[in-house]
């Protein structure tokens, strides 16, 4: 019986493997750039309408119950007053969830330093962000990684690491940027990429790869904790 031997690579196949490749790469960044846009502009919307008309709306309710004699009607404006107060943050929390508006005006250093402060003291964990003396320049997709960098780790720090203190650190040499989420809990084992659940961390993986950069999980620099690092070059995108 004659055995077939195997074919060789074929070369145009593979050609058209890392077309589709590069292809999928190429809608993944735009579809990414466009979901940026879309938080942008309803966290835009839901500032310049909701968040105007409720602040409208509680100074309106104020001035009428200094009208208001009977104690049953001043306590029910004081409860609506409180009521308004409570919708007013949501909307706030709302807007910051969809895009920090930092980013764009004080730029990504302002943007993941408040981050982590704000994020440290709702959670009762040590947070400390360590962050260059200047004021490091950033394309909007580059300072959109890097507070998804950070945001993405610190969310992740919640749900697996059972940490005490976190160290968010951005270093800049002017060359490349390179951003640090790291903690003193459990570590990462030995998975060497995001699992395939994931999802945050391959997107963010993504975006690295999209800025020509490199997105890594491993554990911290004692063997203990968990360290994602985001590093891309600052030239050229």
């Amino acid at each position: 019986m004659k055995v077939s031997e195997p074919h060789p690579p074929d070369s145009g196949e593979d050609s058209q493997h890392a077309a589709r490749a590069a292809e999928l790469a190429e809608l993944l960044a735009h579809m990414t750039t466009c979901w940026d846009e879309e938080r942008r502009l309803l966290a835009r919307r839901l500032h310049d309408s909701l968040g105007s008309s409720m602040t409208a709306l509680t100074m309106h309710l104020g001035l009428l119950s200094q009208h208001l004699q009977d104690q049953p009607q001043r306590d029910r404006a004081a409860q609506m007053k409180q009521l308004l107060n409570n919708i007013i943050e949501t909307n706030r929390k709302m807007q910051l969830a969809l895009w920090n508006d930092k980013l764009e005006f004080l730029g990504p250093k302002a943007a993941i330093a408040e981050l982590v402060q704000e994020w440290g003291r709702e959670h009762g964990i040590k947070a400390k962000a360590s962050m260059p003396d200047e004021d490091p320049d950033y394309t909007r997709a580059q300072g959109v990684a890097l507070l998804r960098c950070a945001e993405e780790g610190l969310r992740n720090i919640v749900r697996h690491a059972q940490a005490a203190k976190v160290d968010v650190i951005l270093d800049d040499d002017g060359d490349q940027a390179m951003l640090t989420v790291r903690d003193d809990g459990v570590g990462p084992g030995t998975a060497a990429s995001p699992p395939a659940s994931c999802y945050g961390l391959r997107m963010l993986r993504e975006r690295a790869r999209t800025l020509g950069g490199t997105l890594t999980i491993g554990a911290g620099p004692d063997g203990k904790g968990t360290a994602l690092t985001l590093v891309f070059p600052k030239q050229g995108n």
